[in-house]
């Protein structure tokens, strides 16, 4: 009953448009009074006890590394060194604004922050050298997704907290994946660039690839700074995030110079509105997963499940349907906060690796990022490519194929995921 009533009145907000942080925590304030013997002041000790959670701490420091790497002048470097290195391709423009997406990810760790950041600079020029509008926005949207699944990702670290899993684990284990996307949609670039005859730049010398390398080493340093300090253990992921925001501030303001004093102030307003609302998100979301725990709702749904005999790879298959239909009306990391609770206990039960799993779920949120109705990529895509919500829709549908055919690889290929981590972490 108290399941029925969580879940029901859980639906019913979010149809009636109630914000999902409000419809989170008054659904769990409601099955706690009406079925739990909690008082108010319990309540309110569970919802800030949130911000005690260590992992967390890790999101402000990359929120506010990736905001100075977008004002930063970072996403140009990376776009004149992605240049120099595919250009010279059938489709080169394409594949240059692709990669730059993917580099641009590994430092931002922000999908919308990704298409903002590549879109506003590729998107003209990529038209005026004949590519068509719909075809630029489709790329660069689809391809901002990789913004959540190359570390480091906000997304990750929000599921490593809610299940306790090794967030260094689970950045290493989205590296192969996110090398997989972007080589599956460099092989649809390609294979559309010979059947339309897509335009070809003149072929840069190698002394002007080592200058655009030398220009956009600094930003893309970070992502050895990340990944180097975890793995050999100068830091914690959380550090590391602190080191990321320290070594952003210093790359935006002293060396590339395009962040002034006085853009400071705006840059940590900026991020603390986005921290805010999430943090707000996960803070109810922690009381909703609280609720789950108090009614023993994970463990019913895993002992319905055992019992019915279903298989991993049945599971799997239920799972990425029911994880591609939320990705339809919810944003990635509330999806993460409310469906990890409940499918973590059973995966684990069935021997399905957490950090495996984990990689599954953000693989369906990139591509809940761009279907409708409210896939944020769509918006963003929409704003930066001026065109109409359903033109992008349309845009972006050819692309969906080559995701789809990547979830299918990550979620029956345990490999992929768990390669880097077995490999470098014993994890």
């Amino acid at each position: 009953m108290s399941a029925a009533f969580l879940f029901g009145s859980l639906f019913l907000l979010l149809v009636l448009g109630v914000p999902i942080a409000i419809s989170l925590g008054l659904a769990s304030i409601g099955t706690l009074i009406l079925f739990a013997d909690q008082t108010a002041a319990a309540l309110a000790q569970r919802f800030f006890g949130t911000m005690h959670v260590y992992p967390l701490l890790a999101l402000p420091f990359f929120i506010l590394a990736g905001t100075f790497m977008t004002r930063g002048g970072v996403a140009n470097r990376i776009i004149q060194f992605a240049n120099a290195l595919v250009g010279h391709f059938r489709g080169g423009l394409a594949m240059t604004a692709l990669l730059s997406c993917a580099f641009f990810a590994a430092v931002s760790g922000s999908s919308p922050a990704t298409v903002v950041a590549v879109g506003s600079i590729m998107m003209a020029g990529m038209v005026s050298a004949g590519y068509s509008r719909e075809f630029a926005a489709g790329l660069i949207g689809s391809a901002g997704t990789l913004g959540i699944l190359i570390p480091p990702s906000i997304v990750l670290v929000v599921y490593g907290a809610v299940t306790e899993t090794s967030v260094g684990a689970l950045f290493l284990a989205g590296i192969v994946p996110g090398f997989l996307l972007t080589a599956v949609l460099m092989m649809v670039i390609a294979v559309v660039a010979r059947r339309q005859n897509f335009p070809r730049a003149q072929r840069q010398g190698s002394a002007v690839l080592l200058r655009s390398a030398s220009r956009a080493s600094w930003g893309l340093f970070l992502i050895v700074v990340i990944m180097g300090g975890i793995y050999l253990g100068a830091f914690t992921p959380t550090e590391a995030a602190a080191v990321a925001a320290v070594y952003a501030a210093f790359v935006a303001i002293v060396i590339y110079r395009e962040v002034r004093l006085h853009d400071i102030a705006p840059v940590f307003i900026e991020s603390g509105k986005l921290i805010a609302v999430l943090m707000f998100i996960i803070a109810n979301a922690y009381l909703f997963a609280f609720v789950l725990t108090t009614e023993q709702i994970p463990q019913t749904a895993t002992a319905w499940i055992v019992d019915l005999g279903m298989p991993p790879w049945a599971f799997l298959a239920l799972l990425n349907i029911a994880l591609l239909i939320a990705g339809n009306f919810m944003d990635p990391t509330s999806v993460i906060l409310i469906v990890a609770p409940v499918v973590f206990p059973v995966a684990t039960q069935l021997g399905i690796d957490p950090i495996h799993l984990g990689i599954i779920m953000t693989v369906n949120m990139e591509i809940g990022l761009i279907t409708p109705p409210v896939g944020l990529n769509l918006f963003v895509t929409a704003s930066v490519a001026e065109m109409p919500l359903g033109k992008v829709v349309i845009a972006i549908l050819p692309w969906l194929g080559a995701l789809l055919a990547v979830l299918i690889a990550v979620t029956y290929l345990p490999s992929l995921s768990l390669s880097l981590p077995r490999w470098l972490m014993n994890a």
